[in-house]
This record gives C-alpha cells, sequence and structure tokens, in this order.
C-alpha cells in the first residue's frame, strides 16, 4: 500500500492507495486544524495497515507542517515518510532551472502528466496561480501569480464595505451591485489574466500545448479558457503517486 500526500499553504490532502493503486482513504485537512493531536486523530486509522504499507511520500511546500505529519507517521507506523524532492527524479522529468526554486507539487503536477509526445501548461489554482511548462520530458520553468482565493479575501478584509464573497462564475462583466460586481471583477480579470499568460508562453516558446487546469477553482475557469481540454484536481496526488510505484525510496 501506498501513504501519498501533498502539503500546500492552506490545505493537506493525504491518501492512502492499496497495491492495485485503488483508494482507499482520502483525507483533507484545513492548515487551521493542524497540530500534533489533530493529525495524530487523523491518522490513527493507518495502524490497521501498518503490515501493508511499502512507502510513504509526500510533497511539502510548508516545512513545518512536514515535520509534524513526518513524525506523526513516524510514530504509528514506524515507517519513514519521504518529500518528493529528495527523490532521484531523473527518470522521470529533466528539470532545467533551479530545483531549490520549485516547490514539490509543481514537480508532481509536471510528473503526471509528462510524456514524450506532447507538451503541457499547468495551470494550478491555490495560494497561488502556478503555471508550469512542459516541453516532452523537460521542466522548463514557470509563472507565478497571485491566488483567486487569496486575493478575494485579501479583498474583503480590506475593504470594510465589501461583503464575504463566494467567486462564482458570471456572465455578465457589469455588475449591478457590490457582490455581482466583484464577482465580475475575479471572474473576468483571472480569466484574462490566465489566457494572456498562456498567450505569452505560446508567443516565447513558439510551439503548441495541452493545457490542464487544476486545483480548487479549476472548474469554474474551465470554459471560460481557450484551448482548455482537462480539469484534474488530483493532478499532485497522481504525480506523486507516479514517483511511488515506480521509484525505490
Amino acid at each position: 500500500m501506498y501513504l501519498i500526500g501533498d502539503i500546500g499553504n492552506t490545505a493537506i490532502k493525504i491518501c492512502l492507495f492499496n497495491n492495485n493503486l485503488k483508494l482507499v482513504k482520502n483525507i483533507k485537512i484545513h492548515k487551521k486544524n493542524l497540530n500534533k493531536n489533530f493529525i495524530n486523530k487523523k491518522l490513527l486509522f493507518l495502524r490497521k495497515y501498518n503490515s501493508k504499507l511499502r512507502k510513504v511520500l509526500f510533497s511539502s511546500v510548508v516545512p513545518n507542517s512536514y515535520k509534524i505529519i513526518k513524525k506523526t507517521i513516524k510514530e504509528i507506523t514506524k515507517l519513514d515518510c519521504v518529500e518528493l524532492k529528495t527523490c532521484n527524479l531523473k527518470k522521470f522529468i529533466n528539470i532545467k532551472v533551479n530545483r531549490k526554486q520549485i516547490g514539490s507539487d509543481r514537480l508532481a503536477n509536471a510528473i503526471a502528466v509528462i510524456d514524450s509526445r506532447f507538451n503541457y501548461i499547468i495551470v494550478d489554482f491555490g495560494t497561488a496561480t502556478n503555471f508550469d511548462i512542459v516541453i516532452k520530458k523537460d521542466y522548463i520553468g514557470g509563472v507565478l501569480a497571485p491566488g483567486v482565493e487569496l486575493s478575494l479575501k485579501n479583498l474583503i478584509d480590506k475593504a470594510s464595505l465589501i461583503p464575504k464573497i463566494k467567486l462564482e462564475k458570471t456572465a455578465n462583466v457589469i455588475g449591478k451591485n457590490t457582490k455581482s460586481a466583484v464577482r465580475a471583477g475575479f471572474y473576468h480579470g483571472y480569466t484574462g489574466l490566465i489566457e494572456n499568460i498562456i498567450k505569452l508562453i505560446l508567443k516565447q516558446t513558439r510551439k503548441k500545448f495541452k493545457i490542464i487546469l487544476t486545483g480548487g477553482f479549476a472548474h469554474l475557469f474551465k470554459s471560460s479558457i481557450k484551448g482548455i481540454k482537462t480539469v484534474d484536481k488530483d493532478l499532485t496526488i497522481k504525480g506523486i503517486l507516479k514517483v511511488a510505484i515506480n521509484k525505490k525510496i
């Protein structure tokens, strides 16, 4: 069995897969709930699978959170949790930039899609909006823009007359009230941001790409962005699992 995890700035995903790669357990934890006792309660179920666990592999962009989870997993399972970036990934991907400057979640996304036939632009709607560019088996770099949810929360926190708003898809550009105006600004504004960055990537590389959306707001933007073919919210987990089942760690 494989215990796979993705520790982000906002949320944590932990998934248990059996040897046939069927999902057995799926846990989502908000960062605000992260403490030793809470994590211990969430992961106690692993005792049932101790003898069957083969590998524990995580991606993490939050060292302190990873430290807590790694220690808890070790106490429960006696197994060492390995962080993706410490693995030898040459079998999967050629990293053409400074490896230290790339989040392991971004590498996992690239590994999930990579093949020798196509080029990919991966747009990940997380705390930041990440664009990662993969040409055949080469990771050539990316673009980081402010995250949709973080930007919306910051506006609400800073502007006293703007109420709490849930971002939704909207056809209208002109809002008739504060809520609809903010929704329009964020939805169409980010659509424009994404399309323009993709356009500039195409111009700079002079190549064709398949475009994949992942992360929390991926579903909202699928139909509004030209060229979108795939939405896969589990892309990061799939990339980590791909390494776990193919690599001795």
